[in-house]
This record gives C-alpha cells, structure tokens and sequence, in this order.
C-alpha cells in the first residue's frame, strides 16, 4: 500500500465530479475497502466487499446480480483500483450493469486519479513549507548549526553557506482580529515569495514574520542602500494595492557562525527602538540606530540606571524639556555652538546659559569627553525621547 492516505473530504470531491460525468451512482472506498465518499449517503461508512477484491487481486472487478447476492455491502456495477505511483490507495465503484458501465469506467478512474495527484502534490508543496518555516524558526534560534539543521536544510534544497540578513515584518496588532491579521501575513508571505527571490520566510508570532533575504548584490558585496531601496519599494506596492500597512525593520549583516540568529536579534531590536523613536515611519534600518540598538541591551540592568542617574536629576527640574531640547540639539549639531544655536534660533549666549545650567543640575562637564559620552549615552537610553 503507499504511504498516501484518501481522505473523506477529497473522496466526496470525487464523487461529485465523477457523477457529472456518467448518470450512475459513484462510491470511493479507501484502502481498507470502507466507503468513504458517495453519491448515497446511507453507505457511508459500509465495508464494501468487491473493493477489496479490486485491492487484493489489484484488478477491475465486474460485479453482476448474481456475484452480488453473495458479498457484504456490494451492489452490481464495477470496481476500479486508483493507484498513485503504482500503488493501489483505493477503490472508485459504480453503481449499475457493468457491461454497460465499462465505457466510462475508466475515464471515470483517470479523473479521479487525477484529482488524487493534484491533491497529493498539493499537500507536498504545504509539508514542504511548514518545513522551510520550521528550519526558518531554528535558523534564528541558535548560534551554531548543528549536522541535523545542515541535513534538514539540505534535502529541502537550501543552501545555508548563502550569506543572509534578516528583516522583521510586524502588523499592527490593533487594526486587526486575530483571523485577519494572520491572514494578512500569509498573503504578505505569498507577495515576498514570488515572484522567486530565494527568501525564507517564517511567521513567528500572529503579528510577526521574518524574512531571510540573500545579503549580497550581483557583484558578491553587502549593499545595504540596495536593500534600503527594495524595502522602500515593497511598502510602496502594498500602499498602492491597499494592503494592511505593516512596519520593517532590517538587521545587521554578519558572517559565520550564528550570523542569522544575530542579524534577526539586530533587526528585532531595531523594530522596538525604532518605534519607540519615530512611531510614524514604517520602516527602520540598524545602520541608522547603531547605538541605541546595541545599548538597548542595557536596558532594566543596574549600567543602565547608573548611566540614566544624570539625567534623572536634569529631568527632575527640567520640566518643559527645554534642556534636555537643547542637549539633543547640541549632540545632534556635533558639539558645534553656531550650528546649535542656529538650529535652535537663539542667540549663543543662550546656548552657554543653558549648557553650563545642563552641567550644574547634571554634575557634569560639558568640556570633559567622558562626561560628555556619560550624558549623550544616557540620551540614548531615555525612553521619553523629546
């Protein structure tokens, strides 16, 4: 017998199509000879006797009224085994004067073994991706491939020594229900699937997916401006097709071992800073949140909050934020007064007042590096970023 089971669900599709073809009544029996798809409801479930002398003897069997008053759950007609790769998995019977149904009997066989095929073939394409999905999952789970994750990778095609990096694909949570939103990751899946771009793709939660996309360009270089770009392009095509508005991160590239489980980290982490930073872009890239990614780490560990004390007492006092603005704006102006100044539109002076104000309230030199680091770092770290 094959290892491909006929189930009742397919075997009832049989049934219908079949029936439109001939005006006779169609039973499918499994491999075990019970009846499990039928024009007559009342034979559900039946043991049919000439089925499995069709799968015993592996042969049309034509059964008249005579051979019938003589087996279980058998009615004059004709059995014909369905055989996939020349195994038998089940009978196709019908019902009538065998004679006379002969003709069609084996249209009737090639189309249900047909649709057996293409049910058989779809069902190795699904097994094939929750495969891909499942190898997907460990690849961004461990540090090292061990021989087994190599093996699984290599009978499913996948070439693990291609250089990859890893992109977070998150749908807003609350624009929808549960259904909806898996829904939604499924056909964004199908989207970045094909046309074939030698993406892996895994749904990791109900509104998360990641993507391991071939890192290098044509000319064998990481080109993260090249990725930059396609992601930039992606967004733009669901906005024009009116999908679900979803947010990317991309990571970081690395080689060697453990180099996909660390880009999917970078890129997780640049997904949850960049929100936190700019919650009205849909997109984040690591090479533009360095820092904060790799201090993100730090975050709920005492560094942290040794770090965050000067901070603390400049926010304690400074209630509207108009330091910890100009602070920022100073940083972002590379330490450069003139620039500082004017980006804030205010006069230098101002801009001394409330530097040397900075470093009284804080308790550090705004001249010294190392205060200077101290303080940006703890910038780096706020949460309530101005």
């Amino acid at each position: 017998m094959s290892a491909y089971q006929l189930d009742a669900k397919l075997a009832q599709q049989i049934v219908a199509r079949t029936m439109q073809i001939i005006d006779s009544n169609v039973n499918v029996m499994d491999g075990r000879g019970r009846i499990i798809g039928s024009g007559d409801d009342q034979r559900l479930g039946e043991l049919h006797e000439g089925a499995l002398l069709s799968i015993s003897q592996e042969r049309i069997v034509d059964i008249d009224e005579g051979v019938a008053r003589h087996l279980h759950g058998v009615r004059p007609g004709i059995n014909l085994p369905l055989r996939i790769d020349g195994q038998i998995v089940g009978v196709v019977g019908l019902t009538g004067n065998p004679s006379q149904l002969r003709q069609y009997g084996e249209l009737v066989c090639m189309t249900a073994e047909m649709m057996l095929e293409q049910a058989r073939l779809l069902h190795m394409l699904a097994q094939d991706s929750r495969l891909r999905e499942e190898l997907v999952l460990n690849l961004i789970r461990v540090d090292e491939l061990s021989p087994a994750l190599m093996e699984w990778a290599q009978r499913l095609g996948i070439d693990l020594n291609r250089p990859r990096v890893a992109a977070v694909v998150e749908v807003d949570s609350g624009q929808l229900g549960v259904d909806s939103a898996m829904a939604e990751l499924q056909q964004l899946q199908t989207l970045l699937t094909t046309p074939e771009r030698d993406n892996l793709i895994a749904i990791v939660s109900l509104t998360e997916m990641v993507v391991l996309k071939p890192a290098l360009n044509s000319y064998d270089r990481w080109d993260p401006d090249g990725h930059r770009q396609r992601i930039d392009h992606l967004l733009s095509r669901m906005t024009e097709t009116g999908r679900l508005r979803v947010r990317i991160s991309l990571g970081n590239f690395f080689s060697g071992p453990g180099s996909i489980a660390r880009s999917y980290r970078t890129a997780r982490t640049t997904m949850t800073v960049g929100k936190q930073r700019m919650p009205e872009q849909r997109c984040y890239f690591y090479q533009d949140l360095i820092l904060p990614v790799l201090l993100d780490s730090l975050r709920g560990g005492w560094q942290a909050g040794e770090l965050v004390r000067p901070l603390a007492r400049l926010k304690a006092t400074d209630g509207n934020g108009l330091l910890r603005r100009t602070l920022a704006s100073w940083f972002h102006n590379n330490v450069q007064p003139t620039a500082t100044s004017k980006a804030l539109y205010i006069h230098r002076n101002t801009l001394e007042y409330r530097l040397n104000r900075i470093s009284e309230l804080t308790g550090l030199d705004l001249g010294n590096f190392d205060d200077r680091l101290l303080l940006y770092v703890a910038l780096q770290l706020d949460n309530d970023q101005m």
